[in-house]
Order: structure tokens, then sequence, then C-alpha cells
């Protein structure tokens, strides 16, 4: 018999693993989590509200026999638990452990942040107990979840049939939803910027104030603006553009919508893959570290590998300092998005991957080699011009050294050349002209700059954002208007009504707040049923309140008669889509095919 049984979440993870253990260790899979709250109890909620809001768990429809060979091969082996390097992947592996009675105070947990084989080795010889405190967190989340998921959910569906709302989800909605109330209430503006195109240069008036300029002011201002015009100053600075830190998952999104065409839930199954392996010239290997953080520090080990990379094929002037950013809610343990070699460059495995996969690697290589190398520096020259006591800027850019923009630059960066002048010159204007603008409203959402959003404003984690969009989409709350999220009517409705009787809970603020108690939740600082006490003690009377005063919204009527009793026909909402039935349900059961 084996003597040790590792448990990892996925299949494609467990056979990586296995490839790197030895024959005398088994590795499984829990394919995921195997229990979750039950939907009995005190309104479905999987809770004893009346004690101290104790979780009822169950193992998860499916997931039986999985369970059951769990527990057979568990016995007799000493059993170590591998799930993901993150709260979720210990709670995970928490309820492992409860299913397979381990000792808690046992040493049984392993974490790794990347799937190579020193790593795993690694931490073989550095298990430690599951991290209580984690679990409670995500425990608490869950709990939170759950409550809002359900009574919520279940109102709205009951008054507005609206699909679900959430904690996190529903504010994400508020914030699509209350762009567009601002794009709808915009009223453009008529405005005027003037220009003067000289030989090899063009000049933009400085309007004094910054105040915008109506058509009569810039006429003036085109036909005082006369030959000819003197350079009143030159200035030239040197200007570093830093490297941009390595990617972490909000980033990663964003860069992969923007640069890659591809959307976060993509970006995410892809990041997946290149985390849980690869074979690589016969090897299976984890091409990238963990893609679920919010830290972008960096490993020693892989800073050293990557400097003597960067000297070598570019030379020392290339290297640069290694800075951290990191925010005070990161999960510091864990590293920026990096490839777990220097050396395996996106060139040297391309064959091995498919498009998105080499396309998705190549990002992350080149972001995390370039934030270790030197910045980039540019000579920037402002040439100040005067023509009847009119002011007029030119400004031009030349890169003096690349620096990392060698490796990774989201855009080309050309030269701007600007001819040579000094103070006092004269230079005659081949034009001058006014440009009429127009003011525009902001722009919708992309997943990129609400993914941004979110993340400035700290509501949900990182981790969540993919799924939240997806369950916006799956919802029916937006549609896709030019790759931009625009609310649908039924978006509308559920923001308006959760804006007229939960705006206490559904906001940014107090989202952003429960994200802030949750990590100190994470850390000890907190106890989690404190939070859901109080949560659902204010929660509940709002859901009552909405119960008895929030207006039902009745099926739509059609123009049409049912054939079989000749009442009208309406359109009435499931939660697989809408379908045209007979108003006189219940006694007649007619549904249009």
């Amino acid at each position: 018999m084996n003597k040790k049984l590792i448990i990892v979440e996925s299949p494609s993870k467990s056979k990586t693993i296995a490839s790197y253990v030895g024959n005398d260790v088994l590795v499984l899979s829990s394919k995921g989590h195997i229990r979750d709250l039950a939907t009995s109890g005190s309104e479905g909620l999987g809770l004893d509200v009346n004690n101290d809001f104790a979780p009822n768990y169950i193992v998860i429809k499916g997931k039986a026999l999985l369970v059951k060979e769990l527990i057979q091969k568990a016995k007799g082996r000493d059993v170590l638990i591998a799930t993901d390097p993150d709260r979720e992947g210990e709670a995970i592996g928490w309820h492992l452990a409860e299913i397979l009675k381990l000792d808690p105070a046992a040493s049984n947990r392993i974490v790794f942040r990347e799937i190579t084989k020193p790593a795993v080795l690694e931490a073989l010889n550095h298990p430690r107990p599951i991290d209580q405190h984690l679990v409670y967190s995500q425990e608490t989340r869950r709990m939170l979840d759950r409550i809002i998921g359900f009574k919520l959910s279940k109102l709205l569906y009951s008054k507005i049939k609206s699909k679900s709302a959430g904690r996190v989800q529903s504010v994400a909605l508020k914030l699509i939803v209350d762009l567009e109330k601002e794009i709808e209430a915009f009223i453009p503006e008529t405005y005027y910027e003037i220009e003067a195109t000289f030989h090899h240069m063009k000049a933009d008036y400085v309007i004094p104030e910054k105040v915008r300029i109506g058509k009569e002011q810039a006429d003036l201002i085109v036909k005082e603006s006369v030959n000819p015009f003197i350079v009143k100053d030159v200035q030239t600075k040197e200007s570093k553009r830093m490297a941009k830190p390595p990617f972490i998952t909000s980033t990663l999104q964003q860069d992969a919508v923007n640069n890659l065409g591809m959307s976060a839930s993509r970006s995410m199954m892809v990041a997946q893959a290149l985390y849980e392996g690869k074979e690589i010239h016969g090897e299976l290997v984890g091409l990238i570290t963990y893609m679920r953080t919010d830290s972008n520090r960096l490993a020693e080990p892989f800073i050293h590998e990557a400097q003597a990379y960067i000297e070598k094929n570019f030379g020392k002037n290339y290297l640069g300092k290694y800075h951290v950013t990191t925010k005070d809610n990161a999960q510091d343990a864990h590293e920026g998005i990096r490839p777990t070699s220097v050396l395996r460059t996106p060139e040297s495995i391309e064959e091995y991957l498919s498009k998105d996969e080499y396309r998705l690697y190549k990002r992350i290589y080149q972001r995390a080699v370039a934030s270790l190398m030197a910045p980039a520096i540019f000579d920037i020259t402002k040439v100040t011009l005067e023509s009847s006591n009119h002011v007029y800027v030119a400004e031009g850019s030349v890169e003096r050294f690349e620096g990392h923009l060698k490796v990774y630059s989201d855009a080309k960066n050309k030269d701007k050349l600007l001819p040579h002048l000094t103070i006092g010159q004269e230079i005659n204007a081949k034009e001058v002209i006014s440009i009429e603008k127009v003011t525009t409203p902001k722009t919708r959402y992309s997943e990129a700059t609400l993914i941004k959003e979110m993340e400035a404003l700290g509501i949900g984690r990182p981790s969540t954002y993919a799924s939240i969009i997806q369950t916006l989409k799956g919802r029916d709350y937006v549609e896709l208007i030019e790759k931009r999220f625009k609310p649908t009517p039924q978006g509308m409705l559920t923001t308006e009504q959760l804006d007229l009787f939960f705006s206490k809970i559904i906001n940014v603020d107090y989202t952003s707040r429960m994200e802030t108690v949750l990590d100190e939740i994470a850390d000890g600082k907190q106890v989690g049923t404190h939070l859901v006490s109080k949560f659902y003690h204010s929660f509940t009377p709002l859901v009552e309140k909405a119960q008895t005063e929030m207006k039902k919204i009745g099926p739509k009527m059609t123009d049409e008669l049912c054939p079989l009793c000749g009442k009208p026909l309406v359109i009435r909402t499931s939660r697989y889509g809408e379908f045209t039935a007979c108003s006189g349900f219940p006694s007649c059961k007619y549904v249009k095919k």
C-alpha cells in the first residue's frame, strides 16, 4: 500500500503532481468543493439561526461516490491536502479533513504557488496545520452570500421576476446602471480648440484658466494669431518611464480584455491550464504561478534567475531595481503572476500550447521579466510660442533608452520630433484654425474598466470578478453593445428596486467595508459569526418591509388569444427564460410552443 495520499482540487493538477512524487505516493483530486451549505432548515439557508448561525454542511449532489472513494483510499495512509493556496482552497482542505476525520491540529496541509517539481517537493517537507482563520473567513463569506442570495433572490423573483441578486453582483450591476443614468442625463456642449501648423510641427493654443471657449472667442483668437510667432521658451527634460509590476489577477484580466480580446472568464480558464501544467519536452510542468493573487511580490529565486537572464541577453544596463507595491488588503504570502522559469521563453514552448495559451503566457512572461528591467528614458521637449499675447505650446519626445520597453509595451512608442528652435526666434505658421469639439458623456464600462473600477472601490475579490461578470450576462441584466455593458430594462428595474428597499446594504461603501472585515477574520482579528449575526438582523427587516411594500409586476400582455379557452396570452418569465402562456393559469395550462 502507498504510504502517502495527496489530495488536490483538479484532475489535471493531480496528474502533474503524480509525475513528481514517485510510485509510493497516491495523488487524487476532489474535483473542487465536496461539501456546501444544506438547503434545509430555517428559510433553506443551511444555518441554525437560533444557534449562533451554526452551518449545516452536506456532500454536494453528485459527489457522494467521489467522497466514498477518498475515504476508502485514505485508510491507512498519511493524508496531505494540497488544495489551492487561497481562502477557497483552505476551506476545501478543511472540508476534506472533516470528511476524512483528520486531526485538525495535525500538520497535513501543504501549499505551493507553482506546480513544478522543486516547489512540490519543497512543500512536502513543510506541512502545516490547516489555517482555521482563513477557513472562517471563507465560511463567513459563504454564509453572507447564502443569506443574501436566498432571501433577496427569492424576493426579487416573486416580485419583479429578476433571476438573482448577490452581495457583490448587485453592487456591480448598480455601477453599470448608475453610469447609464449619467449618460442618459448628459447634455452635450460645443466648444473650440485652436491649432497652429508650422513646418514639421503643430502647436496647441493654451486656454487661460482652462475654460471652454465659444465660437466668437475662437474666431477672434484665430484672427489675432498672426505671423510671425515668437519662440518664448524651449525646455528639454529627461523623463523616465518605470516598468509595470507583474500581473495580479485583476490586471491580467484587464490586459487580456484590452490586448488579446479575451474575456475575463476565458483568461482565467487559460491561466488555470497554464498553472496546472502542460507537457513540455516530455515533462509535465506548471508554467505560471498561481493566478488568483492580489500581490505583485516576486520570489527571490526568480528575481535572481531573471536578472541573470536580462544581463546575459540584453546587457547590464538593462537591469533595473526590484520594486514591489502591495495594497493593504493584499494576501502577501502570494506572489504576482509570473513564469515558473525565465528560461521557458514563449517561443521555446509555443508548439506545446494552444493559441490562447501561448498569447496569454507571452504577456505574463514579458510583463514579469520587464518588471525587473531598467526604466525607459525619453527626452521631452516643450516649445512655447506667442503671437499677439496668445500662447501656443508644442511638445515632442525622443526615446533615448528603451529599457523595459524592449520586452513589454502596451503601445508602439514613436518619436515625435520637433525642429531645432531657439528662444527669440521668429517662425511663421502655415495656418491657424479653430476645431469644433463636442463634449461627450462618460464611456460605458467594458469588462476591463468594470474590473478596474471594482478593484479600485474594494468590492469583491479579484478571483470573483470573472464569475460576477458572467452572472450579470447570464441573468440578462446587461447586454454588450460594442463590447461595453448596457443595462437591460430588467437590470435597470432590479437596481431601481434594490435602491428603494436595500440601499443601506447594496452599496459600494457597505460592500467594501465588509471585505475589510472578512480580511480581519482571515487575520484572526474578528469573529465571523458576529458579522453574520449583525448582518442577518439588520437585513431581515429590510426583506420583510420589501415583501410588503414592493410592487409585484404581472406578466406582459400580448394581443393573442388562448386557442383552448380564449383568454389573452401573456409573456411569463421562468428561470429558463421567457415563454408565452395562457393568462387563465392555473385553470388553463396552455403554453405556446
